[in-house]
């Protein structure tokens, strides 16, 4: 059976989020974190971030705090956390999968 659209976050989404777990941020603000959490294994490009902001906003899983000018800034509601929460569930889950496998050899 196929998933909804936003039960499953891409890598990208999930990063998004982890971001905001960490206060309110603007745009460029989350590409930087990203780019930092990662040591630049994920890089997100303002094309895909503001495609994401703009799905997290119409979830309500993030909402605008602060416009200055062109910078928006945004922080992760409680229904945004809870979606947080459970996909770091999700790949909690995925990797004792993969070690239990292992096991299994």
């Amino acid at each position: 059976m196929p998933k909804k659209a936003m039960e499953i976050l891409t890598e990208s989404m999930f990063y998004v989020l982890m971001a905001f777990v960490t206060g309110p941020m603007c745009g460029i603000e989350v590409a930087k974190y990203i780019e930092t959490r990662t040591k630049g294994r994920v890089l997100i490009g303002p094309g895909t971030l503001y495609t994401i902001l703009g799905k997290f906003e119409k979830e309500n899983w993030i909402n605008e705090v602060k416009v200055g000018g062109s910078k928006r800034t945004y922080q992760i509601t409680a229904k945004g956390m809870d979606a947080y929460e459970q996909e770091v569930q999700r790949l909690k889950s995925c990797v004792q999968d993969a070690l239990d496998a292992k096991m299994d050899c």
